[in-house]
């Protein structure tokens, strides 16, 4: 059985405990094992919680939260929207660095690798964190909603606000669990060429967010990504 609590770093462990104990998790990680033994299914193990690895729980400034993992090969990697260095962009990633350069003037780079902005504070989360190869939204309702709720309500309760951007149905549901007397909530569609067009372009997630961090006292996001990765 795939060692969830193993892959997930301290940190975060110590949020999410009461939620890795729960029957429902117990499932989810049985339906995995089972999943990853006889499917393809992205991203690879070890990586399915490559956000939290690299944004810890304390620096979370800001939640970038997607649906599902990307299903094409070798795309997902555990991070919201991103790709590894020497992998194609997808269409929704072009379309987020689209609307970066019309908000923030940031210039468009060739990869889609976002490891900078999870350095800065910046949490890639999608609400459900596997998917079968070529079947988007194939691991929904399988347990992902539980612990990504769990993460999202850690994160509304700190101390300290987070913006919270949510792009697409799936991410908007968790709106309900977001304090927004202290935290601040920016939705539009999802990306993907399907909706883009309906609120996505022109929406300026961007600069809002570093205009509410900046109010707060905290250091503006840089968006500029850059243009060579290792």
């Amino acid at each position: 059985m795939i060692g969830m609590d193993f892959l997930i770093p301290a940190d975060w462990q110590a949020v999410l405990q009461p939620v890795l104990q729960t029957p429902a998790t117990q499932q989810l990680k049985a339906f995995l094992t089972h999943e990853y033994q006889t499917q393809t299914v992205y991203p690879p193990a070890p990586q399915i919680f490559t956000a939290m690895n690299w944004t810890p729980f304390a620096r979370v400034k800001v939640v970038i939260l997607g649906q599902d993992p990307y299903h094409g090969p070798n795309q997902a990697h555990g991070c919201s929207f991103s790709v590894n260095p020497g992998i194609a962009l997808p269409p929704s990633l072009k379309n987020i660095y689209q609307e970066l350069l019309t908000d923030v003037d940031a210039t468009p780079v060739k990869h889609g690798y976002l490891k900078a902005w999870a350095e800065q504070g910046v949490l890639l989360l999608n609400s459900v964190l596997t998917v079968r190869a070529g079947q988007a939204n194939s691991h929904r309702q399988r347990g992902w909603e539980q612990i990504t709720d769990a993460v999202i309500t850690a994160l509304s309760a700190r101390p300290e606000p987070v913006v919270f951007i949510l792009w697409g149905k799936p991410a908007q549901a968790k709106r309900r669990l977001i304090d927004e007397t202290k935290n601040a909530v920016l939705m539009a569609p999802h990306p993907s060429p399907l909706s883009a067009y309906r609120g996505f372009f022109g929406s300026r997630p961007f600069s809002q967010t570093n205009e509410l961090l900046v109010a707060w006292g905290e250091t503006p996001i840089n968006w500029q990504l850059p243009q060579q990765v290792n």
